[in-house]
């Protein structure tokens, strides 16, 4: 009798995006195009670490290449599991810090075809995908105080 191997989790990074880290006002919403099974649904801007690379390189660089923009990053969104992570299902956990616009306009250049602004009272207004809901959640309190820079779970 065998027993079967646990799937190692892949770390993901995320970034809530406002439009101003003292202040913010507005969250950047991405409305998803691929894989298929993910398709039409709402979240956070980011994607995968890969191997070798630390969670901030990632973050950049999935920001660069999905909406064409530099940011400058303000507190980690502490999740609930070890380490600080968000689930995203089972093969999957996301680390999320607030992020603001430096260089360039968000557009929908990779793995998005829509994004949009939300108001801190129209953050439930688009269809977030259930991975991402309680994450918003969270930022909806997060978003109504002042952020301070943290690098780093």
């Amino acid at each position: 009798m065998s027993i079967a191997e646990p799937v190692p989790v892949r770390l993901v990074v995320g970034a809530a995006v406002v439009d101003d880290l003292e202040r913010p006002t507005r969250l950047l919403s991405a409305r998803r195009t691929e894989p298929s099974a993910l398709a039409g649904g709402w979240e956070l801007p980011g994607g995968k670490v890969d191997e070798g690379e630390s969670p901030l390189s990632a973050l950049h660089r999935e920001l660069l290449e999905e909406l064409g923009v530099r940011v400058t990053l303000g507190a980690h969104v502490p999740g609930p599991q070890p380490g600080s992570t968000w689930p995203l299902g089972d093969r999957y956990e996301m680390l999320v810090w607030l992020a603001e616009v430096v260089e360039g306009t968000p557009e929908p250049i990779e793995d998005h075809d829509e994004l949009r602004w939300l108001g801190l009272d129209e953050l439930r207004s688009v269809g977030w995908l259930p991975a991402d809901l309680p994450i918003v959640e969270a930022l909806e309190t997060v978003l109504r105080r002042p952020a301070e820079p943290d690098h780093g779970p």
